[in-house]
């Protein structure tokens, strides 16, 4: 692993026992996510439930071994079910992971991700500009696309962790991942990749998995980037176009071992 961050478990490490727990991951995700989101969890390992209406969200929240939450396709159902797991997975001592997909865009949206705020995420994994906002400086973002580079939000990210008491990841070119108090750059991935739609809300819904699967938020999300980097770039090998990479990415992140990923993840302290 090249790496100059000192980490307790390798991702490789994180990997094989995530795989060995199989965990069951609620995923309250976006309706163009649902279906690559589940296929890369399946993938890499995990067990994905999109368990998102408000009548059960909760209940399942307690069974489940960990919760994302991800806010693309926002509606007043879906927001009544992302509440009610998030305090039944606190309540529970399940860690939860938020995806604050454009949240500046709209008033409806920024009032939403201010009430899931306050029910304190495990995890933020957001792009540039969607951290840089959260944090309550100005951003680029268009949409649901970064206008900033990950960067410029770094300062962000540390604070908004040391704000939240939690783990925040930046992803892009160069991820970069933070708990306020160690901080680490991910690199690797593929060109391709932004041009695959909700690989970036897949990713979240990995975190998940990993975060399922040990006592050390920030280890977890940064062994489940490491993850996507590696396999992206593998995948990117053979790949012609966007259309061509999603099925070879998959196959590539159900291939990788514990031990390649060691060899291939690029980690380095920020």
């Amino acid at each position: 692993m090249h790496t100059t961050m000192p980490l307790s478990e390798t991702p490789g490490q994180l990997l094989t026992a995530m795989r060995a727990k199989n965990p069951l991951v609620q995923n309250i995700t976006n309706f163009v996510a649902m279906n690559i989101a589940a296929n890369v969890m399946l993938a890499a390992g995990a067990s994905p439930a999109m368990v998102h209406t408000k009548e059960e969200a909760g209940e399942f929240a307690r069974i489940a071994s960990a919760l994302t939450i991800n806010i693309g396709t926002l509606s007043p159902d879906f927001l009544a079910g992302m509440k009610a797991a998030a305090e039944a997975a606190t309540e529970a001592g399940k860690p939860w992971v938020l995806d604050p997909v454009a949240h500046y865009a709209t008033a409806y949206r920024r009032a939403a991700l201010a009430e899931l705020m306050e029910l304190r995420p495990t995890v933020i994994r957001g792009n540039a500009s969607e951290i840089i906002a959260l944090a309550g400086s100005q951003s680029s973002g268009h949409g649901v696309d970064s206008g900033d580079s990950v960067a410029a939000a770094e300062g962000s990210a540390i604070a908004i962790a040391r704000r939240q008491g939690c783990v925040v990841a930046v992803t892009g070119e160069v991820d970069f991942v933070t708990d306020s108090r160690r901080s680490a750059r991910i690199l690797g991935g593929s060109a391709l990749m932004p041009r695959v739609t909700a690989l970036g809300c897949s990713l979240t819904c990995l975190v998940g998995a990993f975060a399922a699967s040990t006592d050390n938020p920030f280890e977890a999300t940064a062994a489940a980037l490491a993850m996507f980097a590696v396999a992206g770039e593998e995948a990117a090998f053979t790949a012609s176009g966007p259309g061509f990479f999603s099925p070879i990415f998959l196959d590539r992140l159900a291939v990788l071992t514990g031990e390649t990923l060691d060899a291939k993840a690029r980690i380095v302290s920020a």
